[in-house]
């Protein structure tokens, strides 16, 4: 059996999302973002085609992206509140990280599994952010959706998407812990 890392499992039986609506500054800087944009760099990756990037958005960036959202929301017909929620996380964010999934042309390779790789590169991203001490959270929302938010406010091409805004600052509350799913309920074991 391989050397357990017990501080590993610890924190991953124990880590908690802090919603992004309770983080404030300081946020971390791009020394201390680089290890943590590494480590989600080595995340599952089949066929090494890195089908993700990233796109770090300081503080200042934060009034454009809640302004475009607020004006795509409208353009779309969106009602006051679901606009007022989706410029919310840009007019209360400090810091954040666009996790783009980036489709590659693969004969070996199918589009789900480059999906899945992005989407383990936001958890990678989350998770290092967490674990150097930092509040962080996942979202989405629909700005994430909208091709024309995306083209207009992070210079997306038609082959990239958002996956998510890993949202990274100080914490001010920790959230209560909520429950969790039922082990039992979820898990089939097949032995035969």
């Amino acid at each position: 059996m391989p050397a357990a890392n017990p501080a590993a499992m610890e924190f991953l039986l124990t880590r908690r999302s802090r919603p992004a609506k309770t983080l404030t500054t300081p946020a971390p800087d791009r020394e201390a973002l680089a290890p943590i944009l590494r480590a989600a760099a080595r995340t599952p990756d089949h066929g090494k085609l890195e089908p993700w990037r990233f796109i770090v958005l300081a503080q200042g960036a934060m009034p454009r992206l809640a302004a475009l959202a607020e004006t795509r929301g409208r353009a779309l017909g969106l009602s006051d509140e679901e606009i007022a929620k989706g410029r919310s996380q840009f007019d209360q964010g400090i810091c954040a990280v666009a996790v783009i999934e980036v489709q590659k042309q693969s004969d070996k390779i199918p589009a789900i599994e480059q999906s899945y790789s992005a989407g383990a590169a936001c958890l990678g991203l989350l998770n290092a952010a967490l674990a150097s001490g930092w509040g962080a959270n996942w979202l989405s929302g629909w700005p994430s959706h909208d091709r024309d938010f995306c083209a207009e406010g992070l210079g997306l091409a038609a082959h990239e998407g958002v996956v998510g805004f890993v949202h990274i600052g100080t914490e001010r509350i920790a959230p209560p812990e909520r429950p969790r799913p039922d082990l039992d309920g979820i898990t089939e074991w097949v032995s035969e």
